[in-house]
């Protein structure tokens, strides 16, 4: 597994990125290619440690994002690599499944062993029009109607997607038109 750090507004010894990356790596027994992982590393708040991970292997991402109220960054990379494990889990069959079928190692062992979801059940289907407008636009529309998204289509004619960060700020998603095969 391939390793990328980031630290904002902190900075880190040695050690913790070394202890980062031997817990990142058992997880990579679950992969048969090359993966990529991204580790972020952040102080907010005055203490709280924030560890956000990302591991990309193909075309699946897997992300945690993960904090610590006691300034322990090990307990947020503990967190994180325990969340990726169990979202791995939960979804094995699906990931076997979507990805190619050596993509994933298929035996988990069975004390890792998780009950999976038999299925997504959608709760609730709703339609809406999608209408242009400006980023600002959209991020007002959201805030009104107190939702933590909004789909809109941009000035370019572009669907796109406001979102409200977890850790403050806002997000957009803008699609390209193009689909992957």
């Amino acid at each position: 597994m391939k390793f990328t750090f980031t630290c904002k507004k902190v900075s880190l010894n040695d050690s913790i990125k070394e202890y980062a990356e031997k817990k990142i790596s058992k997880l990579d027994r679950y992969f048969r290619e090359d993966a990529d992982a991204l580790v972020t590393f952040s102080v907010e708040k005055g203490h709280r440690c924030v560890v956000e991970i990302t591991i990309r292997s193909g075309s699946t991402l897997f992300r945690a994002q993960e904090d610590s109220r006691d300034g322990d960054m090990r307990g947020a990379i503990d967190a994180a690599c325990s969340t990726i494990d169990r979202q791995i889990r939960k979804n094995k069959t699906r990931l076997s499944k979507r990805l190619r079928q050596e993509a994933l190692v298929p035996a988990v062992p069975a004390e890792f062993d998780v009950s999976e979801e038999t299925e997504f059940q959608v709760v609730r289907t709703k339609r809406v029009a999608v209408k242009p407008m400006s980023e600002d636009e959209a991020i007002l529309q959201m805030n009104l109607l107190d939702h933590d998204f909004f789909v809109y289509r941009n000035t370019d004619d572009v669907i796109s997607i406001v979102y409200r960060r977890k850790n403050g700020g806002y997000g957009l998603l803008e699609t390209d038109g193009v689909e992957e095969e």
